[in-house]
């Protein structure tokens, strides 16, 4: 699922964005100010930015410009300033779109949709290891050609163990990329999701795949044994 950072001191508006974008497909953390913006970044992996300017501890798009040499996601300014000089200086700071406040959310969800296939902006649509392929755009998944019925973190924990197959990925890296950070997770939460999924890929077919690597982590690899 792609996974947004909403940056917005509203709380109200950024819920509104995410439950909204959230049923139509994304996953949203929100930070209400740019100082936890920041730290987000570092611990998380997003694919896109929907940056507010005014915020309380400074100015958006200055913390854009700031950034925009240090290969982050791309970004969506959403704001209230709509002249046609404010949207030329966000557009100039390094912000790849920019959507002036009011907006429907038809309009945000169209406009990340078209940010995101951007060429250079996405890795490849379609994932392959060993007898397993997943299409990152219809969110399907296949072994030996045979589709596979993923829930959504089982899918989002496929795309992640794909994109780096033959690394062993660490826990609290899965959890970050499966979680949302307000969500609260069971100690146990991540082992049945590896549980269901390693059941589905070895009924597909693509048994002895997914490795668990003890006290550190999780591995997909073509085949081999543990």
């Amino acid at each position: 699922m792609t996974r947004l950072l909403v940056i917005e001191d509203n709380e109200r508006l950024a819920m509104l964005i995410a439950d909204g974008l959230g049923s139509r497909g994304y996953r949203s953390d929100i930070a209400r100010c740019l100082a936890d913006a920041d730290i987000a970044l570092t611990v998380a992996t997003f694919d896109a930015i929907v940056l507010d300017l005014g915020l309380p501890d400074g100015d958006g798009l200055h913390w854009l410009r700031a950034r925009q040499l240090s290969g982050e996601p791309p970004a969506l300014i959403l704001t209230a300033r709509g002249g046609l000089e404010d949207r030329v200086n966000g557009l100039d700071a390094g912000a790849d779109d920019y959507l002036v406040k009011p907006f429907s959310i038809e309009e945000l969800a169209a406009r990340l949709r078209a940010l995101l296939r951007r060429p250079g902006r996405r890795a490849e649509p379609v994932l392959k290891v060993g007898s397993i392929r997943y299409d990152t755009a219809s969110r399907t998944a296949s072994a030996i050609d045979r589709p596979l019925d993923l829930a959504r973190r089982e899918a989002d924990l496929l795309e992640l163990l794909l994109r780096r197959a033959g690394q062993v990925v660490r826990r609290q890296t899965i959890e970050e990329a499966l979680y949302c950070f307000d969500e609260a997770v069971t100690p146990n939460a991540l082992e049945a999701i590896v549980s269901r999924l390693r059941r589905k890929l070895d009924e597909g077919g693509a048994d002895n795949q997914l490795h668990t690597v003890r006290g550190v982590g999780y591995l997909l690899r073509d085949g081999g044994t543990d």
